[in-house]
């Protein structure tokens, strides 16, 4: 039976521990009907047949069972499949920018219509004057853009048409590419469970964009004396988030294929570098995630300056608001006073990630991951506060937002780095 299932088995053939030669021996014996014992006396004392039967079967028992790790891909299938997901990393990073400078720009509601598949733009005077004539009718036009030009229309239409376009061209990067790796048999066992989740985030961006729209473009929402148009605070930050998380999956499975992580032997320091790293990085995604709280609700126009806010270190109308668990999410006060916590929080992190990997045996890559990390630190508290000294220019403001999925994508890379611990013997 069990050279049954050796001579069956297709790794044989695929150049396994059974040598070609003794393989059809195997096969001839199985014909006759020979025992194990049999088969074992004819070959003689050599413990290699056997060795080779034993070994022959436990790897086609451990192969059946399982679709190769991204390791033992073909080069050339693994390196595709990174690259295509290190390119949907960056298209996911280009989406990232272009939403910001939408947002910053006040563009995200010119556009009052959506449709799956997206369409062309206007390609006429009459075709833009119907645009206009639809953004008429919302609140954004009637209560702060009622003597906008055509030029400028078309300015912000376009930026949001940009953006829309942008996602869908996403959504092809992902697709085409992965039905074709899926046919070649390019995937992992694992990614085939992670391909259809991409997906599904992919799917989910898009109309999570859309019911954000929405929300600015319900007359219902703007009924007071004072509201202002614009799009709800948490939907923007639903749709920021699934973008950062969207992004460090596919930079993390990307790395796994092009950059396999290395095997580091198991101390305390070594340790507390990788406990550290995960919680860098834990911040650093929270910080991020409320800038979305920020930009929502104009939060960084709120007090312009650093490291005081109207003189004093804690602000008086911190808690103005009630019931009191709502100052958080929509207290602009609040929510600018939160994101300046988490992103002094994070630069100290970093710093202590840094200082702790000095003492620890890493990888020549962790080194380099955590310094680009404590560097990219430095820049982005750099932007963070001219950002609002200069009350939130749009360049600076774009730059500080990609500095944040920057710091982010480089705490992925330094997780990634010392993910595999190996435990050495005493």
């Amino acid at each position: 039976m069990i050279f049954s299932k050796l001579c069956m088995s297709p790794f044989v053939h695929a150049g396994s521990r059974v040598p070609t030669r003794l393989f059809h021996q195997l096969r001839f014996c199985r014909g006759k009907g020979w025992t194990s014992s049999s088969i074992y006396n004819a070959f003689g004392k050599s413990t290699a047949p056997k060795n080779a039967v034993a070994g022959g079967v436990g790897h086609a028992a451990r192969h059946t069972s399982t679709i190769a790790t991204a390791a033992e891909l073909p080069a050339g299938a693994r390196k595709a499949v990174g690259m295509w997901l290190m390119g949907c990393t960056g298209m996911v990073f280009g989406a990232v920018m272009l939403g910001g400078v939408t947002r910053l720009t006040e563009s995200g509601l010119s556009m009052v219509d959506w449709k799956l598949l997206g369409r062309t733009w206007p390609q006429s005077e009459v075709e833009w004057q119907a645009e206009l004539e639809k953004y008429r009718h919302y609140p954004e036009f009637q209560l702060k853009n009622q003597e906008i030009s055509m030029s400028d229309f078309k300015f912000i239409w376009l930026m949001e048409y940009g953006h829309r376009m942008w996602g869908r061209l996403i959504g092809a990067t992902f697709a085409l590419p992965a039905v074709y790796f899926w046919y070649k048999g390019y995937f992992t066992k694992a990614m085939r469970r992670r391909v259809p989740v991409f997906g599904s985030l992919i799917l989910l961006q898009g109309l999570m964009g859309w019911y954000m729209v929405k929300s600015g473009l319900d007359h219902k929402n703007f009924e007071g004396p004072s509201d202002v148009p614009r799009v709800s605070q948490y939907r923007l930050a639903a749709h920021l988030g699934a973008a950062l998380v969207l992004a460090t999956l596919f930079l993390y499975n990307g790395l796994d294929h092009l950059l396999p992580a290395q095997k580091v032997p198991v101390t305390t320091a070594v340790r507390r570098v990788r406990m550290m790293a995960h919680v860098s990085k834990g911040f650093i995604f929270l910080a991020a995630f409320s800038g979305a709280f920020v930009a929502g609700l104009d939060a960084g126009l709120t007090y312009n300056e650093f490291p005081l806010m109207g003189g004093r270190l804690v602000p008086s109308d911190l808690m103005a608001y009630k019931p009191a668990l709502s100052n958080i999410t929509e207290n602009p006060t609040t929510v600018q006073f939160n994101h300046r916590v988490l992103g002094t929080t994070v630069f100290g992190l970093v710093h202590g990630l840094w200082y702790l990997s000095r003492k620890a045996r890493l990888p020549p890559r962790a080194h380099m991951a955590v310094n680009a990390m404590l560097v990219m630190t430095y820049i982005q508290l750099t932007l963070g506060i001219a950002t609002l000294l200069l009350y939130v220019p749009t360049p600076v403001a774009a730059a500080h937002q990609t500095g944040a999925l920057t710091l982010l994508s480089l705490a992925v890379w330094m997780t990634h780095e010392v993910k595999l611990l190996k435990y050495v013997p005493k």
